[in-house]
């Protein structure tokens, strides 16, 4: 769930917008990040950006939209395959890892950090990174469900309480791993998961 460029062979202009928009959010918020900024590192001038959005915070919902369809993507190749429903779970944990490392420990997730900051400020935010994050929480719970089925974790797991609790500590351990400036708050996450709650 970390923030990474949305990239595009056949990248529109205001594709360019979003994925610089992306970028800088992550890195510094919402708030923090200026019209001007966006432009300024997408090499757009400003007419265009009002030619595609009406204001900042529809600006803003589009540049959410658009990261949470990329990483639907992501979450098909992590969550959707052959392998056991266990070992799709710790490629989802290494690849946020992974995720965390590339870019120094300086974005996270977008959608946990607008969560964050917009959530108690703005109803529209609030209701699409609800949904967002609700679509999350059901594709660890299909992923957990098959695992039940599969007789790896209890047989009375409740696979949608379990996913709401993964996600939740994994948003929790991305933010330490921001102000620690290390992984080891997701690693420690991941094992302990897997050793005491999953077994």
């Amino acid at each position: 769930m970390i923030a990474r460029p949305m990239t595009s062979k056949h990248a529109t202009t205001r594709d360019t917008l979003i994925q610089a928009g992306a970028e800088l959010i992550a890195e510094q918020g919402y708030h923090a990040t200026g019209i001007n900024a966006v432009l300024k590192a997408s090499g757009v001038p400003k007419g265009s950006f009002y030619h595609y959005f009406s204001s900042k915070e529809d600006f803003g919902l589009a540049v959410i939209e658009a990261f949470a369809d990329a990483y639907e993507q992501r979450l098909d190749e992590l969550l959707d395959n052959d392998l056991a429903p266990l070992e799709r779970l710790r490629r989802f944990f290494a690849a946020g890892r992974a995720d965390m490392s590339d870019c120094d420990h300086s974005r996270g997730c977008l959608i946990g950090n607008l969560g964050q900051e917009l959530s108690a400020r703005n109803a529209l935010f609030r209701e699409q990174l609800d949904g967002i994050l609700k679509q999350w929480e059901r594709r660890l719970a299909v992923c957990l469900e098959q695992a039940r089925s599969a007789g790896d974790i209890a047989p009375d797991t409740d696979s949608e309480a379990l996913a709401g609790f993964i996600l939740a500590g994994w948003q929790g351990a991305m933010l330490r791993a921001k102000t620690l400036k290390s992984v080891t708050p997701m690693q420690h996450f991941e094992d302990i998961l897997i050793a005491r709650v999953l077994r």
